[in-house]
């Protein structure tokens, strides 16, 4: 084999082994002979061989799932609370050269804050302030990931679990809350009728004829139910009669 076509065809290899295509979304991370040299921005770019180095480091947001940890909140009661965390890497040199792993990193820390935070609350202010409790963690993951060049974007609480005895007491308390309610809308709507049949009876005081008009209209009523005959044991102006007698006295 001619020795300058080999030395071409080694040299060529040698080139291609040094590429390498940084995506938009990423960053990587250079280094020569294990030492730092700089952050390779998106698109074609080449190292040396054997000397250079590079880690890709993604620069999207990033979900991480905290495991459902046990909890014993202030009113000592026992839970257990999953969420969910939403993080990115704002400096890609920190990422890599201030943490071993990140991803493991941040997952501990927010396992650790979930159990903190809740633990100083009790178990309703966690089950009606999820958002709170939410930036309540984040704020306190956040102050240990920042000097990782890492902010956290969000955290949800996503489920909590309560003992069986628990889950009963809180639907019993939720039955006797939808009782009290109902009997008040009851007993508002009986207010409401009574006065207004008190308003009804002072316009019938007021004109002796509204009595016709309402005795016809329960004729009707009772006509359109069944065929009937209907015997009044006085005239219909005995009520009017009643009715002028009442005022005179």
């Amino acid at each position: 084999m001619n020795p300058m076509a080999v030395f071409v065809f080694v040299f060529v290899l040698f080139l291609l082994s040094g590429i390498r295509i940084v995506y938009e979304y990423k960053r990587a991370i250079k280094f020569r002979f294990g030492r730092y040299i700089s952050v390779l921005q998106p698109g074609f770019r080449w190292i040396i061989p054997l000397i250079d180095s590079v880690q890709f480091v993604d620069i999207r947001v990033i979900t991480a799932n905290i495991p459902a940890q046990e909890v014993m909140t202030q009113d000592n009661v026992p839970c257990k609370i999953n969420g969910v965390l939403y993080f990115k890497i704002d400096d890609a040199k920190l990422a890599i050269l201030e943490v071993e792993d990140y991803n493991f990193a941040i997952s501990q820390l927010a396992q650790a804050a979930l159990r903190d935070v809740c633990g100083k609350v009790e178990l309703d202010v966690i089950l009606s302030k999820r958002e709170e409790i939410g930036r309540d963690i984040r704020s306190t993951v956040e102050t240990e990931t920042e000097p990782w060049g890492i902010s956290i974007k969000d955290v949800k609480i996503k489920d909590i679990e309560l003992p069986e005895n628990m889950k009963r007491s809180m639907a019993n308390q939720a039955e006797a809350e939808r009782t009290r309610r109902a009997r008040i809308i009851l007993a508002d709507a009986e207010k409401q009728a009574a006065g207004k049949l008190l308003e009804a009876g002072k316009i019938i005081d007021q004109s002796p004829s509204s009595i016709k008009l309402r005795l016809y209209q329960t004729l009707a009523d009772i006509a359109i139910e069944k065929n009937s005959t209907i015997v009044f044991p006085f005239p219909e102006e005995f009520l009017t009669r009643s009715k002028k007698e009442k005022k005179k006295k």
